[in-house]
């Protein structure tokens, strides 16, 4: 059992959420929403521990799908970065404003950059291009990720200025912005050669991840005494990460997004989550 822990644990977290959110609110549709997410991420977890090795995509992509498609393109809301400006400016308490909250503002003090991992409906798609190992070393453009941080917060005030922001308005910057992500992410990553390389140079809600990842629970461990120095590890990691320190100062570490793929390439069995 105890290899199952983080997927237990991980799963009664949500669960918790969902009943309290039910009980609270009385709307059902928490419940059946964050149920929902604590079964999908916790099996994920679960296939993974148990030597699975698709579980982090069957999460990523059973939550990824789940929140572009029916919330957003059938429910019509906003779950980028724009969406939760307008909805927590204007005072509104929806699955957006939650959905930040929970997986990108407090969340990671518990899982760090787990929702870039897991649910990220982006990564879902650049996750299958063939780039998944990087080449070479990372490049210095991380600054791009402040840019956009600060213009999403500038066209939604722009919006609210003009009072042109509304639940349409927010649909159609939800399209367009996906829209432009997946090309800005496919288009990077066949330049650089790096699947992640949207994430780790244009993705605003890193802004957000980053300094709470730095304090998360669950992370990546080394045994530092076993560590025999072979590099495996840094030549798999999507992140960059120099996963063969346990130092919470490790160079990118709060980049890290708990793939594993570090764990599984270990031969001495450094690594665990």
């Amino acid at each position: 059992m105890k290899k199952f822990r983080t997927a237990i644990i991980l799963f009664l977290v949500f669960e918790v959420i969902a009943i309290w959110l039910w009980l609270s609110t009385g709307n059902l549709f928490f419940l059946l929403n964050f149920s929902y997410l604590g079964v999908s991420i916790g099996g994920g977890a679960a296939l993974l521990a148990a030597g699975w090795k698709y579980g982090r995509e069957l999460t990523q992509f059973l939550v990824g799908s789940y929140m572009l498609v029916f919330l957003g393109l059938i429910c019509r809301e906003n779950m980028q970065i724009e969406g939760f400006w307008f909805y927590i400016v204007s005072g509104i308490f929806t699955g957006a404003t939650l959905h930040y909250l929970i997986a990108k503002i407090f969340g990671p003090l518990l899982f760090g950059r787990g929702w870039c991992g897991y649910a990220c409906w982006t990564a879902m798609i650049l996750d299958l291009l063939p780039y998944k190992t990087p080449k070479g070393e990372r490049r210095k453009l991380g600054f791009i990720r402040y840019i956009m941080f600060a213009l999403s917060l500038a066209i939604v005030a722009g919006l609210l200025f003009m009072g042109e922001a509304n639940h349409s308005t927010m649909f159609t910057l939800f399209v367009a912005g996906n829209v432009f992500y997946y090309v800005v992410g496919i288009t990077l990553a066949l330049l650089f050669k790096d699947n992640r390389a949207f994430c780790k140079y244009i993705c605003p809600i890193t802004v957000f991840l980053k300094p709470m990842s730095y304090y998360s629970r669950l992370r990546i461990r080394c045994d530092e005494s076993k560590c025999i120095k072979c590099g495996k590890c840094l030549k798999v990691c999507p992140m960059n990460v120099e996963v063969c320190k346990d130092s919470r100062n490790r160079k990118n570490a709060t980049e890290c997004i708990l793939c594993q793929s570090c764990t599984k390439v270990c031969p001495a069995r450094a690594l665990k989550c």
